[in-house]
């Protein structure tokens, strides 16, 4: 069984979409912006938290569901795995073997985003106005949309004030929610390779090798 599906993954995987793409960047990443953006990794999954006015310049939608909010994290998954109530060894093993849908998951986030993540790993990174533009551009590429162009609501969030929506690309063991956390470091001018960052220790252990801040107004750590 085990030979079998090792098969299916090597036939299937050249097949598959490795959308969404990485945004092509010009210049190489300069960490002198003054755009505070966060990764956070909640252990198995990272993902982004973005200004949200910033968010809504791109996907004017969201800010019908979000309203004033601070900041919106976002991230991308396996549509089953990630809506899950509860996991399962079959969602599991379906979301790694078997190329599955994606939706991204939009959180409301205050001010203070270390406080309200106690418990996870932040990195800071500071963007410059092309460097953000590149990278919510990646982001807003990553949303699946109707053809009217709008973006199309799946069921609410996980945790908070947050929604789920259909996302473009399938997820599978060479293209995880990590992978597409690199990718979207990629589309900053960074140079990072989002082919083998499947973990979110590959990424987060990236991100603590390079230049990151406290805060884009303070000094690099």
């Amino acid at each position: 069984m085990r030979q079998l599906l090792l098969l299916l993954v090597v036939l299937l995987l050249p097949a598959c979409s490795g959308k969404p793409l990485v945004v092509k960047h010009a210049e190489a990443f300069s960490d002198t912006g003054q755009h505070e953006i966060y990764i956070v990794s909640h252990g198995w999954h990272t993902g982004f938290v973005l200004p949200a006015n910033v968010m809504y310049h791109f996907i004017p939608q969201l800010k019908k569901r979000f309203g004033n909010t601070h900041a919106i994290e976002v991230g991308w998954g396996d549509k089953g795995f990630y809506q899950a109530k509860k996991i399962t060894s079959g969602l599991t093993i379906r979301a790694i073997f078997w190329p599955t849908e994606t939706v991204i998951h939009t959180v409301s986030v205050p001010s203070d985003v270390k406080a309200y993540f106690p418990d996870s790993k932040i990195r800071i990174l500071c963007l410059s106005d092309n460097e953000l533009a590149s990278l919510v551009q990646f982001i807003s590429d990553s949303f699946a949309r109707d053809s009217k162009g709008n973006i199309e609501l799946e069921k609410n969030g996980i945790y908070g004030d947050s929604q789920f929506y259909s996302g473009v690309g399938s997820y599978y063991l060479m293209n995880t929610c990590n992978k597409w956390t690199a990718k979207g470091l990629k589309s900053t001018g960074l140079d990072i390779s989002p082919t083998f960052k499947l973990t979110a220790g590959s990424v987060m252990s990236y991100l603590t090798d390079r230049v990151y801040r406290d805060r884009c107004t303070g000094d690099a750590k």
